[in-house]
């Protein structure tokens, strides 16, 4: 049997139920492989920019700053349900929150701090509401250099 060698792996996580499985999985591989995890959740600057530009016609500038506030403190409650699991399993956690394009940054915290793997979770949408959504987990699997697992939820319509 081959051993499994992720050393630094990297859950990413926006504390959606589709995100649970995959921080199940990671935290499971990790405790096989002996790693340490990093829970990683990104603030999504691009729709806190569209809040902003919404309020701000509305003049209602104020309020941007409870929402990027709200999210902020949503990202950490994400990273630190991971750093729980993990604790329950005595795997070691660190919790960090970015800003900015979350599979950008993603990609960009995975290779520049050298994980081995990165485990995200998906809906697992078709169709239309793929394309008209997006997907954070196909940016990170297409342009990512680090591998991807994706843990899927099924997606009911």
């Amino acid at each position: 049997m081959a051993t499994v060698n992720f050393k630094k792996m990297m859950i990413a996580t926006d504390g959606s139920d589709c995100s649970r499985p995959a921080a199940e999985k990671g935290i499971e591989l990790a405790r096989l492989s002996g790693g340490t995890v990093y829970a990683v959740c990104v603030v999504s600057t691009t729709s806190l920019s569209m809040y902003m530009d919404y309020l701000s016609s509305a003049g209602m500038n104020p309020y941007w700053e409870l929402i990027y506030e709200g999210l902020k403190k949503q990202a950490q409650q994400a990273v630190d349900y991971v750093k729980g699991l993990g604790e329950k399993k005595g795997i070691d956690v660190e919790a960090i929150v970015l800003e900015g394009d979350p599979a950008d940054e993603l990609i960009r915290y995975a290779e520049e701090n050298g994980m081995d793997l990165i485990v995200m979770g998906t809906l697992g949408r078709t169709g239309i509401g793929r394309l008209l959504l997006g997907s954070v987990a196909g940016n990170v699997i297409r342009h990512s250099k680090v591998p991807v697992m994706v843990v899927r939820k099924k997606y009911k319509a």
